[in-house]
C-alpha cells in the first residue's frame, strides 16, 4: 500500500478542489438554515394556531416532509419540480447553478419540518400566563407570540435546533446525488482523478467532523452564555 500522501491534502489542484467543496458545503448550509428557520417558526405557529384548519395545514406539512425521505426530495426539486415551471423560469434556472438551488430548497424544507416541532415543544414549554397576559394587553395571538413567547421559546429550543443544525450539515452530502459541486462530489472526483481514496474521503471525514465540533462547542459557549431562563 502505498504511503499516505500529504501533500494532496495541503497544496496542488486537488488541495484546491477540495477546499472549493467544502466551501460550497458550508453555503449550502447556510443557505438551507436561513430559509428553514423561518419556515419552521411559520409552521409551528400553523400548528399551535387556534384555527383548526391552519393546525391541519401545519400538521400536513410536517408528516409529509417527514415521511419521505430526503433523496426524494432533493431528486423532486431537482428533476420534477423544474418542469412545472413556465418554459422562460425553466430556462433561466437552468442557465444558472440550479443544482445548488434546488439542494437549498430541498433541505431548507426537510429541515425546517423537524425544527417546526423543536420550536413548537419550546413554544408549549413556556407557562400559559404569559401568553395570556399578552392577550390581556391587548396583543393579537401573533403579536403575543412574536413580543412574548417567542423571545423565550426560542432560547429553550437552541438545544434541539443545534442538533438540527448538524443534521442539516451532515445531509448537505446528500446534495451530490444531483452534481452539486459540494464536499463529497469533489472527493469523489479527487478519488477517480488520483486513485487516492483514503486521502481524499479523509479529508472530507475530518472537515465534516471538524465543523460539527465547531458548531456543537459554540452551543455549549452559547448555552454557558445564555442560560435559559423561562419565567
Amino acid at each position: 500500500m502505498p504511503p499516505f500522501d500529504y501533500t494532496l491534502l495541503l497544496t496542488g489542484r486537488y488541495h484546491d478542489m477540495l477546499v472549493a467543496g467544502l466551501w460550497l458545503s458550508l453555503q449550502l448550509l447556510a443557505a438551507a438554515f436561513v430559509l428553514a428557520l423561518p419556515i419552521a417558526i411559520a409552521v409551528a405557529l400553523l400548528r399551535l394556531s387556534p384555527l383548526p384548519w391552519l393546525q391541519r395545514i401545519g400538521f400536513t406539512y410536517v408528516e409529509v416532509i417527514r415521511n419521505i425521505p430526503l433523496l426524494a426530495h432533493m431528486l423532486f426539486w431537482y428533476f420534477g419540480a423544474p418542469e412545472l415551471l413556465p418554459v422562460a423560469l425553466k430556462e433561466w434556472l437552468y442557465a444558472g447553478n440550479i443544482e445548488a438551488v434546488s439542494a437549498v430548497i430541498a433541505l431548507a424544507l426537510y429541515s425546517a419540518a423537524y425544527m417546526a416541532e423543536d420550536i413548537r415543544s419550546g413554544i408549549r414549554s413556556i407557562p400559559a400566563v404569559q401568553f395570556e397576559a399578552g392577550r390581556a394587553l391587548g396583543f393579537s395571538f401573533l403579536a403575543t407570540m412574536r413580543r412574548v413567547v417567542l423571545p423565550q421559546a426560542l432560547r429553550v429550543t437552541v438545544p434541539p435546533l443545534i442538533s438540527q443544525t448538524l443534521n442539516l450539515w451532515k445531509n448537505t452530502s446528500i446534495a451530490t446525488v444531483i452534481g452539486v459541486a459540494e464536499l463529497m462530489y469533489q472527493a469523489g472526483q479527487v478519488e477517480s482523478a488520483s486513485f487516492r481514496s483514503f486521502e481524499s474521503f479523509a479529508f472530507a471525514s475530518a472537515a465534516y467532523l471538524s465543523v460539527s465540533l465547531f458548531i456543537t462547542g459554540l452551543a455549549a459557549w452559547y448555552q454557558h452564555r445564555f442560560p435559559v431562563r423561562v419565567a
